[in-house]
């Protein structure tokens, strides 16, 4: 018992691009700690990306499912977490071709800030990139965050949750969503100024 005990504390300690090698050396100890590693992960992002469906659960544990499935395919292991979100967000679109409903339309016409400029009020809102440990969200303005972004239009949504809550690049949420560099920023700049605005009255007092 203590042995195995032992290779669990071991497995933890690995990092997801080792535990990947164990998986598709046939290792299941180092699958099961993926799937526990990434499950809460799996969830935060599905529900931030579709708040409305009473089914995270069961499309949470589909996701994990298509991982394990296809961990084999996954040839650079570094990029576990780029791949694991393109399983998520193929389910995610799969869901909506499924079940298709009207999105909230945005203009690509409308002036932006430039996300790269320091000066820019797009940055002036609350990092929220630590959200995955914060499932059970407690304070007022946690749960203003939450409402904020679940109120964004679907495409503002999903670059935000691919962005602050995924922490994934540009380059990265492009290829997901399949768009370019330029209409990413474009969209997370409105984004977070949607954000600001909704949240400041609730920043004066953080």
């Amino acid at each position: 018992m203590a042995s195995k005990s032992q290779t669990k504390e071991d497995l933890r300690a690995l990092s997801a691009e080792d535990l990947v090698l164990k998986a598709q050396a046939d290792q299941m100890s180092a699958l099961e700690e993926l799937v526990n590693r990434y499950q809460r992960l799996v969830y935060v992002t599905l529900y931030q990306l579709a708040p409305e469906r009473n089914d995270i659960n069961d499309l949470t544990q589909e996701v994990l499912l298509r991982m394990c499935r296809s961990i084999k395919s996954l040839r650079n292991p570094k990029t576990f977490k780029y791949w694991l979100n393109r399983i998520i967000t193929n389910l995610f679109y799969d869901e909506l071709r499924k079940a298709p409903r009207q999105l909230r339309t945005i203009s690509l016409d409308e002036p932006v800030y430039e996300t790269d400029d320091e000066q820019s009020p797009a940055r002036d809102i609350p990092d929220v990139s630590d959200m995955p440990d914060k499932l059970a969200l407690n304070s007022e303005l946690d749960r203003k965050i939450q409402q904020a972004i679940q109120n964004l239009p679907e495409q503002f949504r999903t670059i935000i949750v691919l962005r602050e809550i995924q922490g994934l690049s540009y380059e990265e949420i492009a290829s997901l969503t399949e768009t370019n560099i330029g209409t990413v920023k474009s969209r997370l700049a409105r984004a977070r100024l949607k954000l600001q605005e909704v949240l400041e009255p609730y920043l004066r007092e953080v």
